[in-house]
């Protein structure tokens, strides 16, 4: 049986527990469908922010008076929760970084400055975002690595055979997206992980966009690395987490050096702190920190199941209704996909829908979304990009269609 909104979720209580929902925007209440850039923040999110400040504000791990003390306890507490929350075997394998971006710089520096060697290849996606791009291009131009490929089909599906072949025993790293951030697509990174093991490379997934909307289990896919962000998943920005291996990140060099990653520190040598203070150089991010686990609070009071379920009716429903309009030209037609929609509409520019959309009250981005060598695969320039979470509704997803439909219309 097919459920519906009313059979799952309160809707109107779940969106009162957002403020920012709650205004209008150029005269028009407002339409937040931009949520696969950032999501907004729930009360509790937001208000645990401002508890820390007023209640426990004070440096963490070292100090022994009760401000440091609860600090500490709380900013713990959160690497727990996160290594509950995706199944990670113990909380030490939880590296809290500034966001998925950071994450990955650290895997390419310490893992890439480590085994990479001239000759060796690096494995990424056609699909991916900026930040899984960038950092193994410097790695690689740093080590005399190569970096590869992997192509995808016109439906924006990671074609496997060709992932197979290029996989050999110069390939020493797999970097990929879990679910791109421009086409939905859902990549089968338990398989990849899987083939990329037979030959003996280490895979890091980008989960920026698979938390907030999938059941994570890294213990079941099995990766080396997973990274996530805070602030996609209905927290606080500048929050970062990097999941890995106790063995690897026990094996790998820091990242960064100051502060907390120290055991020892002399002017002819330093030793390293265990896991994972390690990887975190300097005075963190703590009420970030600390407001992250109100967010995982939050998204498990709901349930990733039904999370899942109401978004993927509400692409199900946009999909349909934005096939209807003349011209419209879907990109990313994956069989498995999230709650993302990209598109444009022939004969209209997409920045010019962004704006007049965003006259109406509907906040949707519009560009390459940080993936230009996909928009190069696909030969556009941008595309126009509705995501949706839980707090939106059917009614948003006919009022966006219907505004869109009457721009359109104009605009011809």
């Amino acid at each position: 049986m097919t459920l519906t909104l009313k059979d799952q979720l309160d809707l109107t209580a779940i969106r009162k527990q957002f403020p920012v929902l709650d205004q209008s925007v150029n005269g028009n209440p407002l339409i937040y469908f931009d949520n696969a850039a950032t999501t907004q923040k729930p009360l509790a999110v937001i208000s645990e922010i401002g508890r820390y400040y007023t209640e426990d504000n004070a440096n963490i791990h070292r100090g022994i008076h009760t401000l440091a003390e609860r600090a500490t306890a709380a900013y713990e507490n959160t690497r727990k929760s996160i290594a509950q929350f995706i199944n990670a075997n113990e909380s030490e394998e939880i590296i809290f970084t500034k966001g998925t971006t950071d994450s990955i710089n650290l895997v390419a520096h310490s893992l890439g400055g480590s085994v990479l060697k001239p000759g060796d290849e690096v494995l990424i996606s056609c699909m991916e975002h900026h930040s899984n791009i960038v950092p193994w291009q410097l790695i690689c131009e740093k080590t005399k690595a190569v970096l590869k490929i992997i192509p995808i089909n016109d439906k924006g599906e990671l074609i496997f055979e060709e992932f197979l072949n290029l996989l050999s025993e110069r390939t020493k790293i797999v970097s990929m997206v879990h679910i791109s951030n421009t086409l939905g697509t859902i990549n089968p990174v338990k398989e990849v992980i899987a083939a990329a093991h037979k030959w003996g490379a280490k895979v890091l997934v980008d989960g920026a966009q698979a938390t907030p909307h999938n059941k994570i289990d890294v213990k079941s896919l099995n990766c080396d690395f997973y990274a996530f962000s805070g602030h996609k998943m209905y927290g606080p920005t500048g929050v970062g987490v990097l999941y890995g291996k106790r063995s690897l990140l026990e094996a790998i060099p820091p990242y960064q050096g100051g502060g907390e990653m120290i055991k020892e520190v002399s002017f002819t040598q330093t030793t390293y702190n265990e896991i994972p203070f390690k990887f975190e150089a300097g005075t963190p991010n703590i009420a970030g920190v600390t407001a992250l686990n109100k967010a995982i609070e939050f998204v498990q009071s709901i349930g990733l199941d039904q999370i899942s379920h109401h978004e993927n009716m509400l692409l199900l429903r946009a999909t349909t209704q934005l096939s209807e309009i003349e011209g419209f030209q879907p990109m990313g037609t994956a069989s498995e996909k999230a709650s993302v929609i990209s598109f444009n509409v022939e004969g209209v520019h997409p920045f010019d829908l962004g704006v007049l959309l965003d006259a109406k009250g509907i906040a949707i981005r519009t560009g390459h979304h940080c993936t230009q060598p996909l928009m190069d695969r696909f030969k556009v320039e941008g595309t126009v990009r509705a995501s949706f979470a839980i707090y939106n509704t059917f009614e948003e997803v006919d009022q966006f269609v219907s505004a869109l439909s009457n721009l359109i219309k104009k605009l011809r």
